[in-house]
C-alpha cells in the first residue's frame, strides 16, 4: 500500500514542501530511502525502525521503499524521522487519518520521543503560505513555530502520542502564539558607556554610527579601551522591530545556535569571532551552506578585534556584504542567498607594538613595519567603512575621577529618536536606515545647504576623496542632522562627518 505524507526542507533560509512516499509491497525484509538524503537521512532507517518497534506499534517485516519528492532536491537532517515513521504506519494500516493537509517535522529517538529539529521557522513559513491546515512539530519547538501567525500548531513528544492523536483517540493540545514583542531593555551584559572613562568624541562617533548603522573602524594603543566602547554600542543600539526579530530568529533556528527554551531573540546580535577564522566560517559554506557569522550578525553587530591580524583575503570577502547586506554561496548543487546587514566595528593599533604617534610612549616599529602593517587594510575595504576614530591614551585625572559619564540609556534615546525620523523618511522602501542608501536616495534625501557645499568641494580637493567616499559623507551628515533633528544639512554637520575620514590608514 502507497501512503504520502508532507514534511519540508530548509534550502538556505528558506523552506520547501517535500512530500514523503512511502510504499509497502511483498519480498525479502529490506527499508531503503531514496531522493538524494545526506547520511543523517540515511541514517533515519535505523532510528525509524526501533522508535517503530519501541511505541507499542510494529515494524512490516517487508519491502519497505520512501522517497522523497522532489528528488532533485538534496535533502539533509534528521527532520524527516517523523515524517517517514508516519508513512510507514499509514501504508502498513496501523493507523488510518487523512495526512493531506498535514505537515510533519521532527528528529526521532529510538525510545519513540520527538527530538528539536533546526530550521522550525522557515520550515513552519512555507507551509504557512502552501496553505497547510496542520503543523505538526516537537514539543520543544512549539513555542518557536508558533511565531508564524494563522498557523495550527500541534506539539507531540513521542510517536505513540502522535498516533494516538491520528486515531483520535487524544485531542491535540492547545497551543498558543507566541507574541513578537521584542524587548527594549538592553542586557545586564552589556557595558554601559557611563562608566567607561573619557573617550567622549569616541563616544560621540558610535553615537552617530549607532543612529545611522555606520560602520566605524577604532585606532589606538593597547589598552586604551577600544574592546570595551565596542562592547558598549549594543545598549545604545534601538530595539528590535518585530520583523528584525523574526529575520534574527530565522537565521539562528536553521544554524541551530537558537538557545533552548527561547522561541524568539529580542536582542541584537553581538558577534566577535577571532582573526584566525577561516573564509567559510566567517561568510558562511561547508558541503550544505550554512550561515557564517556575518549572517549570524544580522541586525546586529559584527566586531572584528584586531582588525589587521585578519587574513587579507577574509578582509577582502567582507567588501561585497558590505555593499550588498547579502552574501551569496555558489556550490555545484546550487547557489543560496544569506542576509548580511550588520554593523561592522573594527579596533586596530597603529603599529605591531601599538603605540605609533603615542605622545607617552615611544614607538619601536621601523616605519616600514608601521607602512606595512596598515597595509594590511586594503583601501577598497577602507573606502567602505564609514567612520575612523582615534582611540587616545586615557589621562590618570579622567580614570581617577568618581563621577559617571552620560548613561546608554540615555544616547538610546537620541539614537531611537533619529532612527525614527528614517523610518518615516524612508517608508515604503527596503530601506531602515540611512547606511543603507543608495546615490539615488543620497541625492533626494541628502539636501546640503549652499553655504556648507563650499566645504565639501573643498574636502573632496584636498583629500582626494573617491565617488564612494563622497557618499558615505552625505549619509553621514543626514544621521548628524537627524539627530540634531533638522531636514537640511548644514555646514556643522559636513565638518563633523569629513572629521570621520581615515587620516594616516591610506
Amino acid at each position: 500500500m502507497l501512503a504520502k505524507v508532507v514534511s519540508c526542507a530548509v534550502v538556505g533560509l528558506e523552506g520547501v514542501i517535500v512530500e514523503v512516499e512511502v510504499d509497502i509491497s511483498p519480498g525479502l525484509p529490506s527499508f531503503t530511502v531514496v531522493g538524494l538524503g545526506d547520511t543523517a537521512v540515511q541514517e533515519a532507517r535505523e532510528r525509524v525502525r526501533a522508535a517503530i518497534r519501541n511505541s507499542g506499534f510494529t515494524f512490516p517485516m517487508r519491502r519497505v521503499v520512501v522517497n522523497l519528492a522532489p528528488a532533485n532536491l538534496k535533502k539533509a537532517g534528521p527532520a524527516y524521522d517523523l515524517p517517514i515513521a508516519v508513512g510507514i504506519l499509514l501504508s502498513s494500516e496501523q493507523i488510518s487519518a487523512d495526512v493531506s493537509q498535514t505537515v510533519l517535522l521532527g528528529e526521532l529517538s529510538l525510545d519513540g520521543g520527538v527530538r528539536h529539529t533546526n530550521g522550525i521557522l522557515p520550515m513552519v513559513a512555507v507551509a504557512h503560505q502552501e496553505g497547510m491546515s496542520r503543523i505538526v512539530v516537537p514539543e520543544r519547538d512549539a513555542g518557536e513555530a508558533s511565531l508564524i501567525p494563522g498557523t495550527k500548531i500541534i506539539p507531540v513528544a513521542t510517536l505513540s502520542q502522535l498516533g494516538a492523536y491520528l486515531r483520535g483517540e487524544l485531542v491535540p493540545p492547545e497551543c498558543k502564539p507566541d507574541t513578537v514583542t521584542p524587548e527594549t531593555t538592553p542586557s545586564n551584559s552589556v557595558t554601559d558607556l557611563a562608566y567607561i572613562k573619557g573617550q567622549e568624541h569616541v563616544k560621540r562617533a558610535l553615537e552617530v554610527a549607532a543612529a545611522g548603522g555606520h560602520n566605524i573602524v577604532m585606532c589606538g594603543p593597547p589598552g586604551s579601551g577600544k574592546t570595551l566602547l565596542a562592547r558598549a554600542l549594543p545598549a545604545i543600539l534601538p530595539p528590535t522591530t518585530p520583523e528584525e526579530a523574526l529575520e534574527i530568529t530565522q537565521i539562528y533556528s536553521v544554524s541551530g545556535l537558537l538557545p533552548a527554551n527561547t522561541s524568539l531573540i529580542r536582542q541584537r546580535p553581538f558577534r566577535s569571532p577571532h582573526y584566525t577564522i577561516s573564509n567559510a566560517g566567517l561568510v558562511g559554506g561547508g558541503h550544505w551552506p550554512k550561515p557564517g557569522e556575518i549572517s549570524l550578525s544580522h541586525r546586529g553587530v559584527l566586531f572584528l578585534d584586531e582588525l589587521p591580524e585578519f587574513g587579507h583575503d577574509i578582509l577582502e570577502v567582507l567588501r561585497q556584504p558590505l555593499e550588498d547586506k547579502v552574501v551569496s554561496i555558489s556550490r555545484a548543487q546550487g547557489r543560496v542567498t544569506f542576509p548580511a546587514n550588520f554593523m561592522m566595528v573594527g579596533a586596530m593599533n597603529p603599529c605591531p607594538c601599538g603605540y605609533y604617534g603615542d605622545p607617552f610612549r615611544q614607538c619601536t616599529c621601523p616605519p616600514s613595519l608601521v607602512s606595512r602593517y596598515q597595509r594590511r587594510i586594503s583601501g577598497p575595504f577602507i573606502d567602505r567603512v564609514d567612520i575612523f576614530a582615534e582611540v587616545p591614551h586615557v589621562d590618570y585625572e579622567k580614570l581617577a575621577d568618581n563621577r559617571l559619564g552620560e548613561s546608554s540609556a540615555k544616547v538610546q534615546a537620541r539614537v531611537i529618536a533619529a532612527r525614527t525620523i528614517q523610518r518615516e523618511r524612508f517608508h515604503g522602501t527596503k530601506l531602515t536606515c540611512n547606511a543603507e542608501m543608495m546615490p539615488a536616495e543620497v541625492r533626494e534625501f541628502c539636501p546640503v545647504e549652499e553655504t556648507a557645499q563650499g566645504l565639501l568641494k573643498a574636502a573632496m580637493n584636498q583629500l582626494y576623496l573617491s565617488a564612494r567616499a563622497f557618499h558615505r559623507i552625505l549619509k553621514i551628515a543626514r544621521t548628524i542632522a537627524d539627530l540634531e533633528k533638522v531636514d537640511i544639512i548644514k555646514a556643522h554637520h559636513l565638518a563633523e562627518a569629513i572629521q570621520y575620514r581615515p587620516r594616516r590608514m591610506m
